[in-house]
């Protein structure tokens, strides 16, 4: 195991120390430990916007407590989800007059705490509502609603903060952020896996050149196992595995290839001119395209293609300013 940690057991309260260390003047920690609430939040907000799920996706999830994104964060363990109780202390922290929405991948931890969460908030006159990304089209073909979250989460994360930051009432926030979701798809291919630090083995085995088309972030098996293709083919089946479950190109797309952590942005920059290559030659209006690690999963490696359908209103929100704590943009800088 090539990592360089002290106690495995250790790793994600020492990597919480150390972003305290460099966001210190920007974020608090809660006094559980596993809540990170930024200091300067935005007053015209009626709603607290709070992401969270396990560690070992860095910069997901408290990369993405900033302007136009998210005002918390609950922290979990290594692919496992936050308990409600760091939930519930952020959201205690961030809530407004209509209190809070919470926006995380559709995983079954995640939904058992941060629901419980939700129940004792509730108890204490708290307000929330929950929306689940489920942009994984590989996870489920036919069922959306068992779809996995992956690299969408920024998407429905960044409408979400940008519909807060306009003063919308909770229910406004949750529908800007189902518009979001409904609109996005992402299929990931897997390379190579990675080591949870304290298994100290590798998560899954992949033979030298091959890869799996469909991989989830945790390594959950995909659709297909075949030889390594090309950029310019694995552009081709991603795209077309996208297109086939209903994603419309009447309006411009926006792209966000999402690399998994070993698979460098080299990589990721030919993957992307593949794809953009691919859907202009269709005559496909391209709204945005970015690269970068926004969902990843240890040093996993791999990578994922994002496409979202950009009408007037959710390019709107995609563009409006933000600014990440320790992740790459999507909109404007604050």
């Amino acid at each position: 195991m090539r990592k360089l940690i002290n106690d495995p057991f250790d790793a994600v309260d020492e990597m919480l120390d150390g972003v305290l260390v460099a966001h210190g003047q920007q974020v608090t920690r809660t006094p559980g430990g596993r809540g990170l609430v930024l200091r300067h939040r935005n007053p015209r907000r009626r709603v607290g916007v709070i992401t969270g799920g396990g560690s070992g996706h860095e910069p997901a999830f408290f990369g993405y407590i900033g302007p136009g994104l998210a005002d918390a964060v609950a922290v979990g363990n290594v692919f496992a989800s936050p308990s409600a109780t760091p939930v519930a202390e952020v959201a205690r922290e961030v809530a407004r007059a209509d209190g809070v929405i919470f926006l995380f991948g559709n995983y079954e931890g995640d939904i058992m705490n941060f629901g419980l969460a939700a129940e004792i908030l509730a108890d204490e006159g708290i307000m929330s509502e929950t929306l689940l990304v489920t942009d994984d089209v590989a996870s489920s073909r036919d069922v959306i609603g068992d779809r996995r979250g992956v690299a969408g989460d920024v998407i429905v994360l960044k409408a979400a903060g940008a519909r807060a930051d306009e003063g919308a009432d909770l229910a406004e926030v949750l529908e800007a952020a189902g518009y979001a979701n409904a609109r996005t798809r992402t299929v990931g291919v897997g390379l190579g896996p990675c080591i949870v630090p304290t298994a100290g083995r590798a998560t899954f085995e992949l033979p030298e050149g091959s890869m799996d088309v469909g991989m989830g972030v945790h390594g959950e098996a995909g659709i297909r196992r075949a030889p390594l293709a090309t950029a310019d083919e694995v552009a081709q089946e991603l795209i077309e595995m996208i297109l086939r479950d209903g994603c419309s190109v009447e309006d411009p797309l926006t792209i966000v290839i999402n690399t998994l952590g070993a698979t460098p942005l080299m990589e990721g920059y030919i993957l992307l001119r593949a794809v953009v290559r691919q859907l202009e030659a269709s005559d496909v209006q391209i709204h945005r395209a970015v690269v970068g690690e926004y969902v990843t999963s240890l040093e996993m490696a791999g990578l994922s293609v994002t496409l979202v359908e950009t009408d007037a209103e959710l390019g709107r929100l995609l563009d409006a300013p933000a600014s990440a704590l320790a992740a790459p943009g999507l909109g404007a800088i604050a």
